[in-house]
């Protein structure tokens, strides 16, 4: 049998992602390899959590991009808010909202479903009713912009029913991020993960999250250890802290950095 390179065929790729990549991200992607403490790479993280903190609308100590796709950036919001026994409110109106409630369920927790047709945002009502009916809820999850119907849900209004009954607040932001409005700070968002394979034009593999106060209070105070070591932010904070004295915690995808780094400057450009 015989092996040769491979080179993909040229396409302009329609579907729900991956979206095609900018040349500026591709040519990103292929400059040389240094090591993932290198000064000059620390200096381009810390560059890299700025533009993100300006992609986000926040100024969240706690944002950074996760060295895996999106679906990482989910678990590591779920493994580190959620334990064992927690009661957590999850809006399924598509695919991914039934993620959320997989991801509740293995880390122990209860999830409180309220389901919306697919092609339909989620229901302010219906959630409020929920909340009403749980006082002893933890968090509301939700997706704020659902991929498989390309439905938007009021993700303000909804954080807002949140915080009246005390929740935290977790959103899927892998499709609206740099797509449609999305202000962290001024909606209050507790926490929020993303992908970068959809608006950001950028190559798959990173996804970029962003913890609020209260979130990074409700991890400090765990009664149990997060159940994956690769996604506990109390250790990852350690290498994404900022500025030059770093913590090792994993090898960071050097070259993906590099193309979300300017896929992040082609944002703040636009």
């Amino acid at each position: 049998m015989s092996i040769a390179t491979f080179h993909p065929p040229q396409r302009t790729l329609m579907g729900p992602g991956p979206s095609d990549v900018s040349p500026r991200v591709l040519e990103a992607l292929a400059r040389p390899t240094i090591g993932h403490l290198d000064p000059e790479f620390i200096g381009m993280m810390d560059e890299v959590k700025r533009l993100l903190q300006y992609a986000f609308q926040t100024e969240n100590e706690l944002t950074m991009p996760i060295s895996a796709p999106g679906s990482a950036g989910m678990e590591s919001c779920f493994a580190n808010l959620v334990e064992p026994g927690d009661k957590v409110i999850v809006c399924q109106n598509g695919v991914f909202g039934g993620r959320m409630k997989e991801n509740v369920e293995r880390c122990g927790g209860t999830a409180v479903m309220v389901m919306d047709d697919w092609g339909k945002p989620v229901d302010p009502a219906k959630v409020e009713e929920a909340l009403t009916a749980h006082p002893d809820a933890k968090i509301l999850a939700f997706v704020h912009a659902e991929t498989s119907t390309g439905v938007q849900s009021d993700a303000e209004t909804l954080v807002k029913l949140a915080h009246h009954h005390d929740c935290l607040t977790i959103v899927d932001a892998v499709t609206s991020l740099a797509g449609s409005p999305l202000k962290v700070d001024e909606w209050e968002i507790d926490a929020i993960y993303s992908g970068t394979q959809k608006c950001m034009s950028c190559v798959p593999g990173i996804s970029p999250v962003s913890f609020g106060k209260r979130a990074i209070e409700v991890i400090q105070s765990r009664k149990t250890p997060v159940q994956s070591w690769f996604l506990d932010m109390n250790l990852v904070m350690g290498y994404w802290g900022g500025g030059a004295k770093r913590a090792y915690h994993h090898t960071a995808p050097v070259n993906s950095l590099y193309a979300f780094h300017e896929a992040l400057v082609m944002v703040k450009e636009e």
